[in-house]
């Protein structure tokens, strides 16, 4: 079992919960300057561990 995977893995669900999440807030809420902000960051944070994620996955190779 690979630890970069599994940590990679882990950095995806957390990119697409954070991502959900920020659609949720944005759907959800008048428009606030707090709420813009909360979105903004939600949706930031869910990209980057999103994207990075993914990248830890692709590169890491299969060891058996």
């Amino acid at each position: 079992m690979n630890l970069k995977r599994v940590f990679g893995a882990i950095l995806t669900i957390l990119g697409i919960v954070s991502l959900i999440y920020a659609a949720y807030i944005f759907a959800n809420t008048s428009t606030g300057e707090q709420n813009i902000k909360t979105t903004a960051i939600y949706g930031v944070l869910g990209l980057i561990f999103f994207i990075s994620g993914i990248g830890l996955i692709k590169r890491t190779k299969d060891e058996a």
